[in-house]
């Protein structure tokens, strides 16, 4: 094997890896009901976009009961709203 096709190799294989380590997603439906009602309790009454990654969940546009708009980020594990952002 050369050492152009093993390095070619070790590059494809470490993109692989990275890739699928960074990918956003959408929640499961066991996600979304537990996100959702932490929000409602929160007293959010309606969000745009919610993606969950390996470390946080972010929630996009997320419109408290005052009409204030806000990016929040909730703990993966607790779904704890962790971060608060005003927009």
């Amino acid at each position: 094997m050369s050492i152009k096709f093993t390095g070619l190799a070790a590059l494809a294989l470490g993109l692989a890896f990275t890739g699928s380590a960074f990918a956003d997603r959408a929640p499961t439906p066991e996600e979304q009901t537990k996100i959702e009602a932490v929000l409602k309790q929160e007293g959010f009454t309606k969000w745009k976009k919610i993606e969950v990654e390996d470390d946080e969940i972010e929630i996009d546009d997320a419109i408290d009961a005052n009409g204030k708009q806000f990016d929040l980020e909730l703990d993966p594990k607790t779904f704890a709203i962790v971060k608060r952002k005003a927009e």
